[in-house]
C-alpha cells in the first residue's frame, strides 16, 4: 500500500471499529451497503436462513454447491451466521442480537420483514438506539411499493435507461449495476449520518432508500437538459449528455480486439483542450479555423472532427493514444476491460485488486474498497461460508456455548 494513500498499520483502529451491524440483506443492493460498512471496519454479521442461505449465494454459480463469485464479490469482510426466522426460537435469537447492534438492515421484498415481526416499530422497541435501514425498489409510500425490482427495473424507472443508447436507436441499460450498488452506497451514507446524529440525540432512526430514487439522483444532469430545453434529452450515443462538447466520442485504435478504443473529450468551457489536441495530431493550422472556433461551432461540425481524429487513432494502440494525449493535457481514456484492469500493476499496488483466500475456492482476486484513508486500514477478507461463524458470533454476542449451538442446529433453529 502507498503510505500516502492508506495507513499501513494493521494495529490502527478502523473508522467504524466497534460498531455492530445485523445484516439481513440479499443479492446486491443491500449487500453493497453492508460490504461498504465492513470495509470501513464495522463488525457486519450476515444473517442467512439455514440450508441454502440467501439466494445470491447460489445464484449464477457455475457449479452447484459452490458459492457464486457474485456472492463472494459482494460479501467480503463479513461474518456469517444462520438463523431460522420462521422458528420462534430463531426470532428470539435475532431479537437478542438486535439488542447488541448499532445497525439493522434488510432489503427483502416489501412487507416480508414486517411479517417476520421485525418492522421498524418492533425493532426500535427492542433497541431505541438502533439505526434501522431498508432498501426497496420503489418508495414505500408510493403506488409501486409492492412491485418487485431488480437493477434493470430500477434503472428503467429511474431515468438511466431512456438516456442511454445510440441516436435514433432504442433505449439501453447501462452496463454497471447503478441501481443496486448505487442504492447500497446511498444507504451507507444515510447510515453513517444517522450514527453521527445518534451521538447528539442518543436515539437511532429509520433510513429508507429506494433504488428508483437513487438512480434519479445519479441522473441529475439529464434533468439539466430537461430544464434547458423543456423536453427529455434525446439519446446521442457517446456524445456529452447536454450535447455541448465536441469531440466527445470513442475512436477506434490500432488492434483487433473488441475494446481497442479510446474516449476523447474536450471540455465545453473553452478552447484549451481543443488547441492542445490539434497540436498533438499535427493540425496546428486548424486552430483558427472558424468551424472549430468555439465549443458550439465544434458541435455543429462533429463529422469534420471525427474525420481528423479517426485516422490518427487508427494508427496507434489505445495505450499510446492515452499516454500521448493525457500527457499533453487532453482528457482521454482507453477502454479497459476486466482482464486489463485486474492485470494493472499500479491498481494492484494500491490494493484495489486483492487476492483473498476463500475457504473452498482458494485464491480469488476481487476489487476491494476504493476509498483510501490515512488512519483507517481494513485488510480485505473473504466472504463467509454459510454459517461459518455461528459458534464465534453467538458465543461472543450472546454467550451461547458451542454445545448449545450444536443443539440449535439439530433443532433447525440455526
Amino acid at each position: 500500500m502507498g503510505t500516502t494513500t492508506q495507513c499501513n498499520s494493521q494495529t490502527t483502529a478502523a473508522a467504524l471499529s466497534g460498531f455492530k451491524v445485523v445484516d439481513l440483506t440479499q443479492f446486491e443492493a443491500g449487500t453493497s451497503c453492508t460490504e461498504t460498512l465492513a470495509w470501513l471496519g464495522a463488525e457486519v454479521v450476515k444473517v442467512e436462513p439455514p440450508a441454502l442461505g440467501e439466494r445470491g449465494r447460489f445464484a449464477s454459480t457455475e457449479k452447484a454447491g459452490l458459492d457464486s463469485y457474485y456472492f463472494i464479490l459482494l460479501n467480503a469482510n463479513k461474518q456469517g451466521i444462520t438463523c431460522n426466522l420462521k422458528h420462534e426460537k430463531g426470532r428470539e435469537l435475532l431479537r437478542r442480537m438486535i439488542r447488541q447492534a448499532d445497525v439493522f438492515i434488510e432489503n427483502m421484498s416489501a412487507g416480508t420483514i414486517e411479517r417476520l415481526g421485525f418492522g421498524y416499530e418492533e425493532v426500535r422497541k427492542i433497541n431505541p438506539r438502533i439505526v434501522y435501514a431498508q432498501i426497496k425498489g420503489f418508495p414505500p409510500d408510493g403506488p409501486w411499493a409492492d412491485f418487485l425490482a431488480f437493477d434493470m427495473i430500477a434503472q428503467s424507472v429511474g431515468g438511466a435507461v431512456f438516456s442511454t443508447g445510440a441516436e435514433g436507436g432504442p433505449p439501453l441499460r447501462p452496463g454497471p449495476t447503478l441501481a443496486d450498488t448505487g442504492a447500497g452506497l446511498h444507504c451507507a451514507i444515510g447510515i453513517l449520518a444517522a450514527l453521527l446524529q445518534r451521538q447528539f440525540t442518543g436515539t437511532g432512526q429509520r433510513v429508507e432508500v429506494s433504488m428508483q430514487e437513487a438512480v434519479i439522483n445519479f441522473s441529475r444532469i439529464a434533468f439539466a437538459s430537461q430544464l434547458m430545453w423543456g423536453k427529455p434529452l434525446e439519446r446521442n450515443g457517446n456524445q456529452s449528455v447536454l450535447g455541448t462538447s465536441a469531440p466527445s466520442d470513442l475512436y477506434r485504435c490500432k488492434g483487433e480486439g473488441p475494446n481497442d478504443y479510446c474516449f476523447i473529450y474536450t471540455a465545453r468551457s473553452g478552447n484549451l483542450h481543443w488547441h492542445r489536441l490539434l497540436r498533438i495530431i499535427g493540425k496546428d493550422d486548424l486552430i483558427d479555423d472558424p468551424r472549430f472556433a468555439s465549443p458550439e461551432q465544434r458541435v455543429k461540425h462533429i463529422k469534420d472532427i471525427d474525420a481528423l481524429l479517426a485516422p490518427w487513432c487508427a494508427e496507434r494502440k489505445k495505450q499510446e493514444v492515452m499516454e500521448t494525449l493525457g500527457k499533453a493535457g487532453v482528457p482521454v481514456g482507453a477502454v479497459l476491460d476486466t482482464a486489463e484492469l485486474m492485470a494493472d500493476p499500479h491498481l494492484k499496488k494500491r490494493g484495489l485488486f486483492v487476492t483473498i483466500d476463500h475457504p473452498v475456492r482458494g485464491a480469488v482476486t476481487i476489487p476491494g474498497w476504493p476509498v483510501k484513508m490515512s488512519n483507517s486500514f481494513v485488510p480485505v477478507k473473504s466472504s463467509p461460508l454459510l454459517g461459518q461463524h455461528n459458534e464465534e458470533v453467538y458465543g461472543r454476542w450472546l454467550g451461547v456455548t458451542p454445545e448449545e449451538v450444536g443443539k440449535m442446529r439439530a433443532q433447525g433453529i440455526i
